[in-house]
C-alpha cells in the first residue's frame, strides 16, 4: 500500500464550504483536476476519491444535484442508486486485495451536499486497531499516489464493470 501523508483538514473544509458541487463540477467536466472516472450514465457517475484513505476507494453519486437520501429519492431511485453502488463495488473487490468493503454515505447541508456512497476496500491483513472509521478518517493521513498510480487503479476497475 502507497505510503500515507498527512491531510489538512482545516484547509479541506474552507475550500469545501467556499465552492460549488465538486460532484456538480466533475459531472459538468469544470474540474482540472483528475477523479478518474470510473464508470457513468445519464443518471449516476462513479469515480475514484482525490483523498484517498485506502487503495481504489470510490464514490459514487447521481448526476443530478440531490441532498438528501431519505427525502429527494423515492424508493425506485434509491434502489437503482444502491444497484450501481453494489455494481461499482464488486468491481472494485474483485481486481484489489479486500477482505472487507466498506460503504457508506456522507455529506451535510453546509458542505458536500450532493447524495454520494463512499465504496472502500479494506485491504487483508489490515491491524484490528486500524480498520473500520480508522481506515477511513483523512485525519489519520491519505494515500500517496501519483496520477499514474490512480489511474491505473481506475483502469482496472473499469475493466471489471
Amino acid at each position: 500500500m502507497s505510503r500515507r501523508i498527512p491531510f489538512d483538514i482545516a484547509a479541506y473544509e474552507r475550500l469545501i464550504i467556499s465552492t460549488d458541487c465538486f460532484i456538480c463540477r466533475i459531472v459538468a467536466g469544470e474540474t482540472e483536476n483528475p477523479h478518474h472516472v470510473i464508470w457513468e450514465d445519464d443518471r449516476y457517475i462513479a469515480f475514484l476519491n482525490r483523498y484517498p484513505t485506502l487503495p481504489g476507494y470510490l464514490l459514487v453519486s447521481p448526476k443530478r444535484h440531490l441532498v438528501d437520501v431519505v427525502r429527494d429519492l423515492d424508493t425506485a431511485d434509491y434502489l437503482d442508486l444502491q444497484a450501481v453502488v453494489h455494481r461499482v463495488a464488486r468491481a472494485a473487490a474483485s481486481v484489489l486485495p479486500t477482505e472487507r468493503v466498506y460503504l457508506m454515505s456522507l455529506g451535510s447541508m453546509q458542505g458536500n451536499a450532493h447524495i454520494h456512497w463512499h465504496v472502500a476496500c479494506l485491504p487483508p491483513e489490515v491491524p484490528y486497531p486500524r480498520q473500520q472509521f480508522h481506515a477511513l478518517m483523512a485525519e489519520n493521513g491519505v494515500l500517496d499516489q501519483t496520477a499514474d498510480e490512480m489511474a491505473a487503479i481506475a483502469a482496472g476497475i473499469r475493466s471489471a464493470m
